[in-house]
């Protein structure tokens, strides 16, 4: 006799597909553990006379959640439950800026098991040309095209990471001695990539869209002799999440270009391109080394980035380059590739867009205006404070188990400009999530931010 399923069928409240709703409820149902591995979900034609939707509408949402790894179907029997649930670590931590975990163990074993069918030794036995083999720089250039960056893939190099990205601009703009300006308020890495290539950081006053252009325009004006470059991030700022309007944009590239400096852009909060926010690299290809990486938008260890670089930079990183010596994995391009031929990317990158919309809807019910509300969506959120409350929250958290980001790791030159504290979503499962926000919530009101307006 079939097993009875224990799921209460719906559709998740919103404007999509009825597929779409279905797979949405039904996977946050799975992964919040409301459903049990190895339960059953109902069947097919059951499903869809509960919900009054058609049949053909079930199997796809099913095909999906299959592909996902979320559940797995028997000939005969019926569709079960398949993801095993982590285990509950000591400390919920909101320091880790990674997106949401989507990636199962059934998706991984199929990916593999794909790969082992047409492996192909010769790949795995030389060294990759300096710029990454040809058809994968293509596949990363196509997947920047996703995200609003057309280029050509002779203009981009394959990179391990958006850091080490970064770090090849960095190397040939500023160099030993130069001087790099940023956000007040920056990504971590960069200001301890300055500190250990010797370069001169300078932060720069920061508003709801993020870079002022006058702080920018002074801090040219006034720079000291030697190179110099901007490191900056348009969309999603880490850590702020401020996303500069066109016109900020084109006032920034304005700027740069009547100074004659060099930027190098930070895209990997992009999820999905938006014709009215261009990149900084659409607007002044000439002046924009143009950095991303697969790792923000599809898995934290799928290590592969890419840099665009302007045409007469070219030979100079790939100097950059020979003298790193970081080869970007193989294996990671083969899952890569593969990730491109069956469609997984865009089941993946879907998936984690819509669990990233539901952490941080669930931030702003939780904390309210002591959130700077973002127009984008990303795998972070920004508490402004001043530097010692920021300090005292840090502490206290920690003290009742939940791990924050230092607000000194993001501070470009401890200044103290625009502080605040950045909570990163997506390490922790949901109902951590649920516990940390509250816990969050609960210490700042009782301490609460005397406010002015929210600007950063």
């Amino acid at each position: 006799m079939r097993l009875i399923s224990p799921w209460t069928p719906r559709l998740a409240n919103s404007t999509a597909s009825p597929s779409s709703r279905l797979v949405a409820a039904l996977a946050e149902d799975i992964l919040e553990g409301q459903i049990d591995t190895g339960d059953r979900l109902p069947a097919h034609r059951d499903l869809a006379d509960r919900l009054g939707i058609s049949v053909g509408t079930v199997t796809k949402a099913y095909n999906v959640l299959e592909r996902r790894g979320l559940v797995r179907s028997v000939k005969g029997r019926g569709t079960f439950v398949a993801l095993a649930q982590t285990r509950r670590r000591p400390f919920i931590d909101l320091s880790r800026n990674v997106p949401p975990s989507v990636l199962t163990e059934r998706l991984l074993a199929r990916t593999l098991t794909s790969l082992s069918k047409h492996v192909d030794s010769d790949f795995f036995n030389d060294y990759p040309p300096l710029a990454g083999h040809d058809e994968h720089r293509r596949l990363v250039a196509r997947w920047f095209t996703r995200l609003g960056m057309e280029t050509d893939p002779e203009k981009l190099v394959l990179t391990n990471g958006a850091h080490h990205a970064i770090s090849l601009a960095l190397s040939v703009t500023c160099d030993s001695g130069g001087t790099l300006f940023t956000e007040a308020q920056t990504y971590p890495g960069v200001i301890s990539l300055t500190r250990h290539q010797g370069i001169h950081l300078i932060g720069l006053q920061m508003d709801d869209e993020g870079l002022c252009p006058l702080a920018l325009e002074k801090a040219l004006i006034a720079r000291r002799p030697g190179p110099i470059a901007l490191y900056v991030t348009p969309t999603m700022q880490n850590p702020t999440t401020a996303t500069m309007s066109r016109e900020r944009r084109e006032a920034i590239v304005s700027i740069c270009r009547r100074h004659n400096v060099m930027i190098i852009e930070d895209d990997v909060y992009t999820l999905t391109a938006n014709p009215e926010l261009p990149p900084l690299a659409m607007l002044a290809p000439e002046l924009t080394f143009y950095a991303n990486s697969l790792s923000k938008t599809l898995n934290p260890t799928l290590r592969i980035g890419g840099l665009v670089v302007p045409e007469h930079m070219y030979t100079r990183i790939e100097e950059a380059l020979q003298a790193t010596a970081i080869i970007v994995s193989p294996l990671c391009c083969a899952i890569m590739e593969q990730w491109f031929i069956d469609g997984t990317t865009e089941i993946v990158t879907q998936a984690i867009q819509e669990e990233a919309d539901r952490r941080v809807s669930l931030a702003q019910t939780l904390l309210g205006s002591l959130m700077l509300k973002s127009d984008h969506t990303g795998y972070h959120v920004w508490l402004p404070m001043s530097d010692s409350e920021a300090r005292d929250l840090k502490k206290t958290a920690e003290s009742l188990g939940v791990l924050l980001t230092s607000p000194q790791s993001t501070d470009a030159n401890r200044r103290k400009l625009n502080c605040g504290v950045r909570l990163c979503l997506g390490a922790p499962s949901i109902t951590e999530l649920n516990i940390a926000l509250k816990l969050i919530a609960d210490i700042r009101m009782k301490n609460p931010t005397i406010k002015s307006n929210l600007a950063i």
